[in-house]
């Protein structure tokens, strides 16, 4: 299939690459020139202009991945006055769910479809696939089907779970659709604030055995730990383990101190956007709330649980401390 790829950062290029591994047609197109030259070199189409999105074959697929906000509100702007009825603007950044259903209606009344789809996987999931969380009409997300299966990883070495006879396939492959407008961008978010509590968790306890050998303590119970190996031991076997703390292990085996951070922990916006949809539910979300204050804490001083975090999000996301990238 024919995809244009607008937005051509870690992220961006990584989704053009593997589709591109897959056998898709990529036209790419990125504000910094040297983006687009570099995959034309791999064999996408490069496209001098936005407005040249019309060359593509029709109905067309525009894929949307920049920042949330202004960036991909102006380029989705942009392409309504560009494109035809039938074709389909994707939207795969990390954008306000409730912004996708107002960008559906505006949409509609021109006759061009709209997804939403929320992306992780980070920038290994170029070559180890992108767990994909869609939202939009069935119809138009059946049709886009090879180009979500190509993104997934597939079920790999993780067994379905038992018990799941009869349901749709495709969410053990890594990719599904949630629902309507909206959906996806809102089950991402959700994603995106757990996250925020496990990272917290990680940091904490790392930082407690980082101070095991506080004068504070008991003399007796003061212990110099290591904590690059205890994440290391906990890898295995332990009920602890996940790719975050993989990430952990490899960010404190390079650097134990980790003195390359600041503890500086910035937020994209998606857990603020979890607390928001906790309070309109009446759910509580403590874990979630306490997680996102301890990034805005970390601003103003910084400890080692901090800097673990700085190191995690380095590490799946390629984040730079005190700004923010998709993830």
């Amino acid at each position: 299939m024919d995809v244009a790829m607008i937005g051509l950062g870690r992220m961006g290029s990584g989704l053009a690459r593997r589709l591109m591994a897959a056998g898709h047609s990529l036209h790419v197109f990125n504000r910094s020139r040297d983006k687009v030259d570099e995959l034309a070199r791999e064999g996408a189409r490069p496209l001098s202009a936005l407005e040249d999105v019309v060359t593509l074959p029709a109905p067309r697929t525009v894929w949307v991945m920049l920042p949330h906000g202004a960036p991909t509100s102006a380029t989705i702007a942009a392409l309504a006055d560009i494109l035809e009825a039938g074709d389909c603007v994707i939207d795969g950044g990390n954008s306000y769910y409730k912004e996708d259903i107002a960008r559906t209606a505006a949409l509609a009344g021109r006759g061009i479809q709209f997804l939403d789809i929320g992306v992780s996987g980070g920038i290994g999931g170029e070559s180890e696939g992108y767990c994909l969380m869609i939202g939009g009409p069935r119809e138009e997300v059946e049709r886009l089907d090879p180009i979500f299966a190509a993104l997934a990883p597939g079920t790999g070495e993780t067994p379905e779970s038992e018990g799941r006879e009869g349901r749709d396939p495709r969410p053990a492959r890594g990719y599904m659709h949630c629902g309507p407008s909206g959906a996806g961008h809102f089950v991402k978010m959700i994603h995106n604030g757990i996250e925020y509590g496990l990272m917290q968790a990680y940091a904490e306890g790392f930082e407690i055995l980082r101070n095991a050998d506080a004068a504070s303590r008991p003399e007796a119970a003061r212990y110099e730990l290591d904590c690059a190996d205890i994440a290391e031991v906990w890898r295995r076997g332990s009920v602890v383990r996940s790719w975050l703390l993989d990430l952990a292990a490899l960010a404190l085996a390079k650097d134990p101190g980790l003195e390359a951070f600041r503890g500086h922990v910035a937020d994209s916006g998606e857990a603020r956007w979890t607390l928001e949809a906790a309070i309109e539910e009446e759910v509580s979300a403590a874990t979630i709330a306490a997680a996102l204050f301890a990034r805005y804490r970390s601003r103003r001083d910084s400890t080692f649980g901090e800097k673990l975090l700085s190191a995690l999000r380095a590490e799946f996301g390629g984040h730079i401390e005190g700004g923010g990238k998709q993830s």
